[in-house]
């Protein structure tokens, strides 16, 4: 196996109420441990991409062989999109920092972004994502969505904070409220986490 499921980190029950248990166990025990399965079974044979780490490989998905370009981007998007998304998870962390500032002034509040975060969760059809991201362009924060497991780094962006859409994440708890989950995922975002993310930037 040469890319592997991480460690959770933390206990399944951590995130109680708002994410459940068996949520947890079957989202990174069967869900995220499939998407790495299945990553490197389409590497077989590719010792060089291999060697690469995961983002690297999503960053420039048009050097993948076409053969295997949509395995990867599915799959390796999985992996990594979830790899983040377990870092980013825990109870009652207030945001602070330089990341509150930036939110701030590019959103016009953080309640405004709060707005505009959940809009992206709800407006993405069918399964997928919403983001925080950075824009190395115009050297801002965005919100964006994005179907499937695509990744912000394959358009040029750097993820920050994210949320899970697809059904997996919320229905064994929510069923088909994915607007409760969305409200109650502000509880469980790591703002601290999301803090050092961004500083990684300057």
């Amino acid at each position: 196996m040469v890319y592997e499921l991480p460690e959770l980190g933390y206990a399944y029950d951590s995130l109680e109420p708002y994410i459940d248990e068996t949520t947890m166990r079957i989202h990174h025990d069967k869900h995220h441990a499939t998407y790495v399965k299945k990553l490197n079974e389409a590497l077989e044979g590719h010792e060089e991409l291999q060697k690469k780490p995961i983002y690297i490989l999503m960053k420039d998905l048009n050097s993948i062989p076409e053969e295997i370009r949509t395995a990867v981007r599915n799959h390796g998007g999985g992996h990594l999109n979830h790899t983040m998304f377990w870092t980013l998870l825990k109870k009652n962390v207030k945001p602070t920092g330089e990341i509150l500032t930036a939110i701030k002034k590019d959103f016009g509040g953080f309640e405004q972004f709060q707005e505009q975060f959940k809009k992206a969760a709800l407006g993405q059809f069918g399964s997928g994502w919403a983001w925080l991201i950075f824009n190395p362009a115009n050297k801002k924060l965005e919100i964006v969505n994005l179907p499937n497991q695509d990744s912000p780094l394959s358009t040029g962006k750097i993820p920050l904070m994210c949320i899970d859409v697809w059904e997996h994440a919320y229905y064994l708890k929510y069923q088909n409220k994915r607007d409760e989950y969305v409200d109650n995922f502000f509880n469980v975002i790591n703002w601290k986490v999301v803090n050092e993310y961004f500083l990684k930037l300057r």
